[in-house]
């Protein structure tokens, strides 16, 4: 008889005895599908961030910092450097002239409506020109707003996750107050959790005047980047830091997402130890219960390697059980569950919805079946390694 025979021989007769250890198998599914679960739970929330801070990414859209500056809370760029930017090689044009928008951000604090504690959140300056260089801004509700007037539009997010934002309705930041006229979407990029306004109405407000942090430019093509980024970084009346949009919203991305994957990988590990040895347990318990029956395979001829593959099926079938359950179970829990957290950049809140992606399923079912393997290893080698006629005299 073939070695593949006879795998298939005592796997499908291992297999049909699961139902007399049916509880000490579920046990084992379950902390399995536990493990997997919460790995799927914690890493959606890194890769939903991941993807509020770079789904909205344009290759053709480019971010100038002032030298230096790993964020725009910390850049500054005055009037003379924004029009050499604007008039750089490189950037689109419109009928209103050149597609770029210097902008202007700001933390402000407003009430969350789950818990009305004050949260920060980025009140954006942008200029008209703003919406055709970023391109994916689509208002749900209201308007856009006015050029010189105290209004502003707010992300869909944004008006989910804060107090006061419904359109009508006004916000007062310091002595100044603001009319909610819109609110918007970005393709659920990290837009929807800002409120934008005038720049040239915020720069008063907070005695910036001549003063600018970040300019955002539409290019005439993701090819021009280059020279774009090369007239402005050999200019020598500038001290100007380049980057396309992509990379820099998955630079300041990355740090946020580390971390959440870090702790989840962590829980998840300790939590798998226990899956673990509920594996082991499980087998080892199924190997002692069967001792007779393995043993006589073996006097019939059946080989030390068939066995312990046998065994193995057993524990790895009994995992991706329990992967996919705890999959499928995180995904209805947690795929897109709306949430906010800390943008280490800018000390602002992001909201952002879970994402349990395709990817995120499949690295769980992999995680699951390593469990299993490592499960079921010594339990196989135990069965493999009884001798024959102590197993044979067992009752």
């Amino acid at each position: 008889m073939s070695y593949l025979t006879q795998i298939f021989s005592i796997a499908f007769f291992n297999l049909r005895s699961l139902p007399e250890r049916k509880g000490a198998a579920l046990t084992a599914a379950i902390g399995i599908a536990g493990v997997v679960g919460v790995l799927v739970g914690v890493l959606a929330i890194a890769e939903g961030f991941r993807r509020a801070m770079t789904v909205s990414g344009s290759p053709e859209v480019a971010i100038v910092l002032r030298s230096g500056a790993d964020s725009e809370m910390t850049s500054g760029l005055d009037r003379e450097a924004i029009r050499t930017i604007s008039d750089a090689p490189g950037v689109a044009r419109g009928a209103g002239g050149p597609l770029s928008s210097a902008e202007l951000f700001v933390i402000i604090n407003l009430p969350k409506r789950s818990t009305g504690t004050d949260a920060n959140v980025p009140l954006r300056g942008v200029e008209q020109s703003g919406f055709d260089v970023r391109g994916n801004i689509v208002m749900i509700e209201g308007r856009r707003f006015e050029t010189g007037k105290n209004e502003v539009i707010v992300g869909a997010g944004a008006a989910r996750a804060f107090a006061g934002l419904d359109v009508g309705k006004q916000i007062k930041v310091g002595q100044n107050v603001w009319d909610v006229v819109g609110i918007f979407t970005a393709g659920g990029g990290i837009a929807e959790s800002e409120i934008w306004t005038d720049t040239a109405v915020l720069q008063p407000a907070y005695n910036r005047l001549n003063n600018f942090q970040a300019v955002y430019a539409r290019l005439s093509s993701a090819a021009a980047f280059q020279e774009f980024k090369d007239a402005l970084t050999t200019n020598p009346q500038l001290s100007v830091k380049v980057q396309r949009q992509t990379e820099f919203y998955e630079e300041q991305s990355t740090a946020v997402t580390r971390f959440i994957t870090t702790i989840g990988v962590f829980i998840a590990s300790l939590m798998a130890l226990g899956a673990l040895f509920g594996a082991l347990n499980t087998m080892y318990s199924a190997v002692a219960g069967r001792t007779r029956e393995i043993s006589t395979l073996r006097a019939l001829g059946f080989g030390a390697t068939p066995v312990v593959f046998s065994v193995l099926t057993e524990s790895v079938l009994l995992s991706i059980i329990g992967g996919l359950i705890g999959a499928g179970a995180a995904w209805l829990l947690f795929d897109g569950y709306r949430a906010s957290t800390i943008n280490w950049q800018t000390f602002s809140q992001v909201t952002f919805a879970f994402r349990v992606s395709p990817v995120l399923l499949g690295q769980a079912i992999l995680f699951a079946t390593a469990i299993g393997i490592l499960g079921g290893l010594f339990p196989a080698i135990r069965a493999a390694r009884l001798p024959i006629a102590a197993g044979l005299r067992e009752s």
